[in-house]
């Protein structure tokens, strides 16, 4: 026999069942209000640390100049708002507080509205020198945000204090609230120098715009980095490594693959079929960039580049093309992930003159900053040559 709360609830779900559009809009109502309500109240104490840390400063500057004076000012402030305020407020806490306020003491006091206008013409900060030292020495000055973001909460900006380098930190907290990135997104694209593996290809210019817009999708290589840190995969590092496995690995953890391939993609399909009159190829990995309209084919590699790999991906996406292309998608783009890259076969093959093809690296684990210097100074060199190749051409042909 139904009891009377039983009872009750089936005579709810008749009037209203679970699917019904009146519940679902109101549920979706109150879930919208909830979230706001954690926003503002995020947002609220990223601008309170940071008033705090300001009045600690401040304090300070006006007081002696002793280490230790310095010190017995901030414990006596802990022990006095602990007292009143509770947890939250530790030594360590207000510490963090005064370094926040000292990173991004040129901000406005304020949480900005979004699509308000994100950048004041009159904030400028200077660079300074890094693991990126060479990719952005050039660039003098960067044009900062007004106040602080509405959607990023102090564990972002805590992650953020940690990256030195001033173009770097806007970067990825304009990266972070354009993307809804999680704290920990956050934390992996730090970690795997999103920054300096964009960087290989802009000029002084195109570093600017990556500073103060962040990645803004407009052609194919837009889209593609060198290298890339597979290092969510979990796979060792060794010759007996198939590229099955790799396949394999890569959709177990497609989430995190998807964050490491770049803004909208979305997956299609693994091993693709791809028919050429009686014969068959398989494509392994197809996404789809829902920005750039465009399929990318990614073809796995476990050694080294060769001249058959990249007639065999200038074959797939010319076929690709033919097949599935409708109306509005772009030209497919093809990468082909290698674990050596061979630059004299990607300077003397079809990749050098196809801007729908390229080939990028994979790496199994987190690169040094050293290692990440060495790499993105050796793409530097590539593109320079590229560069004063084609300046030669244009001379004889004035000429």
């Amino acid at each position: 026999m139904m009891d009377s709360h039983e009872d009750a609830k089936t005579r709810r779900d008749a009037i209203l069942p679970s699917g019904d559009s009146l519940f679902d809009r109101v549920a979706s109502i109150l879930q919208q209000a909830r979230a706001n309500v954690v926003r503002v109240v995020n947002a609220n104490m990223v601008l309170a640390y940071w008033l705090i840390g300001r009045e600690i400063v401040q304090a300070l500057q006006g007081g002696e100049s002793r280490a230790e004076y310095g010190k017995q000012v901030v414990e006596e402030l802990s022990g006095r708002l602990k007292n009143h305020f509770g947890r939250g407020f530790s030594t360590t806490n207000l510490r963090y507080f005064r370094t926040f306020y000292t990173v991004y003491a040129d901000r406005l006091p304020e949480i900005r509205q979004i699509g308000s206008g994100v950048l004041a013409p009159d904030v400028k900060r200077q660079t300074q020198a890094g693991v990126l030292h060479d990719m952005t020495e050039a660039v003098e000055t960067v044009t900062m945000p007004r106040g602080f973001s509405p959607v990023l909460g102090w564990s972002h900006y805590q992650v953020l204090m940690g990256v030195e380098n001033p173009n770097e930190r806007l970067f990825y907290e304009i990266e972070a609230e354009k993307e809804g990135w999680e704290v920990k997104h956050l934390e992996r694209q730090i970690h795997t120098f999103l920054f300096a593996r964009l960087l290989k290809s802009r000029d002084k210019v195109g570093v600017m715009k990556l500073a103060s817009q962040g990645q803004v999708l407009q052609t194919a290589a837009d889209a593609i980095r060198n290298p890339y840190i597979l290092d969510f995969l979990g796979i060792p590092e060794a010759a007996v490594l198939h590229e099955s496995a790799l396949e394999s690995a890569i959709i177990h953890n497609l989430q995190s693959f998807l964050l490491e391939l770049g803004k909208g993609f979305a997956f299609v399909g693994r091993q693709k079929r791809l028919q050429f009159d009686a014969d068959y190829f398989y494509v392994d990995l197809v996404f789809y960039n829902c920005i750039l309209k465009c399929y990318l084919l990614i073809d796995l590699k476990i050694g080294e580049l060769t001249h058959q790999d990249v007639g065999q991906m200038d074959s797939y996406v010319r076929m690709f093309d033919d097949k599935y292309l409708t109306t509005g998608d772009n030209p497919t783009i093809g990468l082909i992930l290698c674990a050596r890259k061979n630059e004299t076969i990607a300077r003397y093959s079809v990749l050098n003159d196809n801007r729908q093809l390229f080939a990028s690296k994979y790496m199994l684990y987190l690169p040094s900053e050293e290692e990440l210097r060495v790499e993105i100074e050796k793409e530097r060199r590539l593109i320079e040559a590229v560069i004063e190749k084609c300046g030669e051409g244009d001379g004889h042909a004035k000429g």
